[in-house]
């Protein structure tokens, strides 16, 4: 199944965040339909805090890494498209789709910080970005994100505005992070055509598969969350274990099973 027939609403399936080859070919020997990068966690394994401190060279080589490493369809988190002009979220767009990508996200945030473009010129950047996959030689699906509810830089009637406008101006795919509740992503989900993307992180995870599905969501993203979850376990077992208490390192996985997961999802 292509990428792109994947997302079908109402019947969402998880698009697995991973941050290394490892941890890709981990989730697709679990199961996973398709692998995302992740920003935040790919800059974690660089040594450097989410938000515009990795260049776009580098997470284009870090997503063909986890290309090689799986053989199901791998997206990019590709923060703000790396540029503020159109024109740059379109090259980045191409340059994508010529390493091979099935897809990517673009944010309306400005570089790493809470502001966001103004509604006009993210409306542009999101048009150039889709004629830009619409001139690839071969299928690739551009998620347009609204990221001003999750930092703060407008309220949910604008997301709802600019929902609306990423959807006429050709944007594959909707993506809202943490919007207030469920009520709130119904709105979203009602507001356009295309698949709507939940973001699996904060309160909205207390909400399960099925209601999401019943919302009419079409894709779900883990972000940076599962990795987090990684940095969770190892930062609290190694407290202990730098404080002299061993017993907490008796829950690791076996070295047997965790190579069986990597064998299971390498390619074939």
């Amino acid at each position: 199944m292509s990428f792109r027939d994947l997302h079908k609403p109402g019947q969402p399936f998880v698009l697995a965040n991973a941050w290394d080859m490892g941890s890709a070919r981990v989730l697709a020997g679990l199961g996973a339909k398709a692998i995302a990068t992740s920003s935040a966690a790919y800059a974690f394994t660089r040594g450097l805090p989410d938000g515009g401190h990795v260049s776009r060279d580098d997470h284009l080589a870090h997503a063909q890494d986890l290309m090689t490493a799986v053989d199901v369809p791998v997206s990019g988190d590709f923060e703000d498209g790396f540029g503020p002009d159109p024109e740059t979220c379109a090259e980045t767009v191409r340059l994508s789709g010529e390493i091979g990508l099935a897809g990517i996200c673009i944010e309306d945030t400005i570089g790493a910080s809470e502001r966001v473009y103004d509604f006009d010129l993210a409306v542009e950047r999101v048009r150039a970005a889709s004629a830009a996959a619409r001139s690839l030689s071969g299928d690739f699906f551009f998620v347009a994100r609204a990221d001003g509810v999750m930092t703060g830089g407008y309220d949910m009637e604008e997301a709802i505005r600019r929902v609306q406008a990423f959807d006429a101006a050709g944007a594959d795919g909707i993506y809202v992070p943490l919007p207030p509740d469920l009520i709130a992503l119904k709105r979203i989900v009602a507001a356009t055509s295309k698949p709507v993307n939940v973001l699996a992180a904060g309160p909205i995870t207390k909400h399960s598969y099925a209601e999401f599905a019943a919302a009419g969501v079409a894709r779900i993203s883990l972000g940076s969350a599962l990795a987090r979850v990684t940095h969770r376990a190892m930062i609290e077992t190694a407290q202990d274990v730098l404080g002299g208490d061993f017993t907490g390192l008796q829950a690791a996985m076996s070295g047997g099973k965790v190579d069986a997961f990597l064998a299971k999802g390498a390619p074939s």
